[in-house]
């Protein structure tokens, strides 16, 4: 491996004086609920201060570059949805999920899987963001993401909440948040119990993860299973809540995907057969696999490899793993108009 350091610093350098244009104060003009239509304007869930442009460069698991506060807990938006995703792998690999094709209701009655195209959604639906499920879940209407555009997939039809004649599951692909809520209550249902108590112990804890991040829910994510009170969590902060870690905790958990499941210190963590399945590319949107962004077309950073993949969340937070070169980055607090220019920099220093 060669590195080029001041093509490195360079890089570094051009993050800085690219800041999120977001204020860093939650009470600011800050989320991406203000851009709904009312009643869904507001937050349903706790948001917090954000920190600085930040971010981490780890390359055959050494760390090349770190700016700004990695490890600090901040606000990681859709990035949760990657994390939805290792917990679904969790349930893979315990056998609690034996078909991905099987509808979920049949699985799991009462949760909002029983009538209609519902009956009809699949644990491979909701991952792929084609399930066209309807509902309200915690008091928003999965119609408050209808119509919804995001900067990687293709124009929406129609105005953000606007009503649309929904499809048949699996025949339509749409970034929706509330169906992504829906996922994840879906999950705790499955483990009976909250999602973050399975990510700490099966994902985060051997990843060799800190304790300090947390995934908290909305005030009306409260249910009771077997007895026990606990919160659902949503996979971003479209509304509020989701998860709070630090760059130096999301770096490790992209080594592991990086390593097809294993830890850096070389503990199995997810099957290879899991980490596999998140890449394969969804027939209806090929730039998308299990809650993840994939770049094999170059449709998300054409500058960047085929073989690169991505979390991504509001603000801008990304988790980048390139297989090619070994390397992970992570980036928060970024003006996302420039992305592409950091990550061609900071791939020209990493290739020397």
């Amino acid at each position: 491996m060669t590195m080029n350091d001041a093509l490195m610093q360079d890089a570094v350098a051009y993050a800085q004086e690219h800041e999120s244009q977001w204020d860093r104060s939650a009470a600011g003009v800050f989320g991406v609920h203000q851009g709904d239509p009312a009643p869904w304007n507001r937050t349903w869930g706790p948001l917090h201060d954000r920190g600085p442009v930040c971010g981490v460069v780890v390359v055959e698991g050494r760390t090349l570059a770190a700016w700004g506060e990695p490890a600090r807990a901040d606000l990681t938006f859709s990035v949760a949805k990657l994390y939805l995703a290792l917990v679904a792998g969790v349930a893979w690999d315990q056998g609690l999920i034996r078909d991905l094709d099987q509808p979920i209701g049949r699985q799991l009655p009462g949760i909002g899987f029983d009538e209609g195209n519902n009956a009809l959604v699949t644990w491979r639906h909701l991952l792929q963001q084609t399930s066209e499920w309807e509902g309200e879940r915690w008091g928003i209407s999965d119609r408050a993401d209808r119509y919804r555009a995001v900067t990687y997939g293709e124009p929406p039809a129609g105005k953000k909440g606007e009503a649309r004649a929904l499809q048949a599951p699996g025949t339509y692909w749409e970034y929706n948040d509330v169906r992504i809520n829906q996922l994840s209550y879906a999950l705790m249902t499955l483990f009976r119990r909250p999602v973050p108590e399975v990510f700490r112990e099966y994902i985060a804890r051997p990843c060799g993860c800190s304790e300090d991040w947390r995934w908290v829910g909305y005030d009306t994510s409260w249910v009771e299973i077997d007895g026990q009170r606990m919160q659902s969590v949503p996979g971003g902060s479209h509304w509020g809540g989701g998860c709070s870690i630090g760059s130096l905790d999301q770096a490790l958990i992209g080594q592991m995907l990086l390593n097809e499941g294993r830890s850096r210190d070389g503990r199995r963590v997810l099957s290879q057969d899991w980490v596999r399945q998140m890449r394969e590319p969804c027939a209806l949107a090929p730039y998308y696999g299990f809650l993840i962004w994939l770049n094999h077309q170059g449709k998300i950073f054409p500058g960047l490899p085929a073989s690169s993949f991505f979390g991504v969340g509001a603000g801008s937070s990304y988790t980048w793993v390139e297989p090619e070169r070994k390397m992970v980055v992570i980036v928060r607090w970024l003006n996302s108009a420039y992305a592409d220019g950091l990550f061609g920099r900071i791939l020209a220093a990493v290739d020397g």
